[in-house]
């Protein structure tokens, strides 16, 4: 079992299984701690580069299980094609959606309410009031009504919302009330105050946030992206804040890490952070109780959590 937390760190793992610890190093060139060919349960190293976490998998040949602590596993996707079939791909729901749906809500107020300029103004010693947006009564569209989706809407109610609209792949109905289908999206979006995106990176989702998504977003509205970079198409949302007409918060983006020069870095009405959803204090005990249950899971046979798909299977 190769594990990128110390194994006599996480309490409950089963006894009878041998643990190593690895976790790809600083540039991703870390050795390997033992014969590939021996690794069943494989635990994809957290917050590394995509090389770094695909490394090992063509010399996995005895691998049974992938499990990720990430909830989007576009990253470890493009490996998989090195594994044989019946090999289980398992993300870590349950372990960002509190960190990831703070983050979100951040963002949004900090957008809102001008903290960017209040932090500037703090660096040049300057008292600059304003009168700035607040989240009270606004319109807030949910594009991706996942496990974070959802977390994020539990955040935003405290806040008197006037609505939240909530969209995901296919519609469907939740004690909260519809989930609309991705398809409504043309109609739904000239309401929204804010829209905010934590939808998973698919086929499906790439460049969602095209040119004719935003112009179909409403005048001064807000976009807030905790998804995926490549959710969105770069250079619309650049010509939208260039032009003064939308404001944004990006948690991801595309490319990324984004690098120095890049225009977006000095795009106006924009707030940026370098994709901290998911690291904050939370991230440890929740990620050591997911890997010690699923390896419980595995050695007793039982049903794994969060399977997203299974190697050499279709539909």
């Amino acid at each position: 079992m190769w594990l990128p937390l110390p194994p006599d760190e996480i309490a409950g793992l089963p006894d009878g299984l041998r643990y190593l610890f690895w976790d790809g190093g600083d540039d991703g060139d870390q050795p390997f701690p033992g014969d590939p060919r021996d690794c069943v349960f494989y635990v994809v190293p957290y917050m590394k580069r995509r090389h770094v976490k695909i490394r090992p998998l063509p010399r996995l040949s005895g691998v049974r299980v992938v499990q990720t602590l990430t909830s989007g596993v576009d990253d470890v996707l493009p490996g998989l094609g090195a594994v044989g079939p019946g090999v289980r791909l398992c993300n870590a729901r349950g372990v960002h959606e509190s960190s990831t749906a703070e983050l979100a809500l951040t963002l949004t107020l900090s957008s809102l309410r001008g903290i960017p300029g209040f932090v500037r103004a703090q660096g040049e010693e300057r008292w600059q009031g304003a009168f700035h947006p607040s989240l009270v009564d606004k319109n807030v569209l949910i594009v991706g009504y996942g496990a974070i989706g959802q977390a994020v809407e539990d955040r935003l109610v405290p806040f008197e919302v006037a609505r939240v609209v909530r969209v995901a792949r296919s519609a469907r109905t939740t004690a909260r009330g519809p989930v609309h289908p991705a398809t409504d999206l043309p109609s739904l979006l000239p309401d929204a105050d804010i829209v905010i995106l934590t939808t998973p990176l698919t086929e499906a989702t790439r460049g969602l946030v095209d040119a004719a998504f935003l112009a179909g977003m409403k005048d001064g509205a807000l976009l807030v992206n905790v998804a995926r970079g490549p959710v969105v198409v770069t250079d619309a949302l650049l010509g939208e804040l260039e032009a003064g007409r939308l404001t944004a918060a990006l948690d991801v983006t595309d490319p990324e890490p984004l690098p120095p020069g890049h225009p977006l870095w000095r795009a106006p009405g924009l707030l940026i952070s370098p994709h901290v959803g998911g690291p904050t204090t939370a991230f440890r005990p929740r990620a050591e109780r997911l890997v010690a249950d699923q390896l419980r899971r595995f050695t007793r046979g039982e049903p794994l959590l969060n399977v997203v798909l299974t190697t050499g299977r279709t539909g």
